[in-house]
């Protein structure tokens, strides 16, 4: 299906006008691209990625470029963007002798995933990036192999095994079952699902959205008007609610990134 259809519909078609609601649906999140090289297609995802990356450094160069002893309001709102992950994540979760170095990751991540959220509601934009499955598990496994590497680093071979698959000689004759669980839970669970939690949010956030979005406008004929109104409000409430969502979302997969490499660190796992 064409991605004009991914908010376009026949602009006549309402209830008791003879035609059925058009429903949204997976072509909602299906778009045509927008030029081609060498068999390499770009799309309006792809755009607004890389607008996000550009955005974001573009803010936190006219941050910190030049940093004053009192700081502007641009620098004010860096500083404390910047200040509550490294305290609010990094430092409480992996501590702040070992989290310091990975603060920039972790800030970079924090901010880029929220901004490929945000796109949801900007004017123009309307779609959340990580609403596409690629964009967080790209993402899930930059901080998969980081975690990976992070436990045969400091553990070794042998006790970079141990550390993932839970190994301890005292679990006595569970300790078996206990080394199948962890090992599957951890290298194949653990990437699946912390990408997966940022899409199924983002998908379903985007997709009733959309769906109240076309509703109202298909409802507004005759007496649908009154039901068209209730679904105009439920735009407004959604898109309001998907803003906490957004921020949260961000937020947990930071989070998660770094209990990862707290628990890559651990002396036990």
């Amino acid at each position: 299906m064409s991605a004009d259809t991914t908010l376009a519909f026949d602009a006549s078609c309402h209830i008791f006008s003879g035609c059925g609601f058009p429903a949204p649906g997976l072509h909602t999140f299906l778009y045509e691209p927008m030029f081609s090289v060498g068999g390499f297609d770009f799309t309006k995802p792809m755009l607004l990625a890389l607008l996000a990356s550009v955005l974001i450094v573009a803010f936190f160069w006219a941050a910190f470029n030049k940093p004053k002893l009192v700081p502007g309001k641009v620098q004010m709102v860096g500083e404390a963007g910047y200040d509550f992950v490294r305290r609010g994540i990094v430092y409480e979760i992996i501590g702040k002798k070992d989290g310091e170095k990975y603060v920039p990751l972790m800030v970079s991540l924090f901010f880029f995933v929220w901004m490929l959220n945000l796109w949801s509601i900007i004017p123009l934009a309307q779609f959340p990036v990580t609403s596409l499955i690629a964009f967080p598990a790209g993402l899930a496994l930059i901080v998969y192999v980081l975690w990976v590497s992070l436990t045969f680093k400091k553990h070794g071979f042998v006790g970079g095994w141990k550390n993932i698959t839970g190994y301890d000689k005292s679990l006595g004759w569970v300790m078996p079952l206990v080394v199948v669980i962890e090992f599957f839970s951890n290298l194949l669970i653990r990437p699946f699902t912390h990408a997966v939690r940022l899409f199924a949010n983002m998908f379903a956030g985007h997709l009733l959205i959309v769906m109240f979005t076309i509703a109202s406008w298909y409802l507004m004929n005759g007496i649908g008007i009154a039901y068209g109104t209730v679904s105009f409000v439920m735009v407004i409430v959604m898109t309001i609610f998907e803003l906490f969502i957004q921020a949260v979302q961000a937020y947990v997969f930071v989070l998660l990134a770094s209990s990862y490499i707290q628990g890559a660190l651990a002396e036990s796992h």
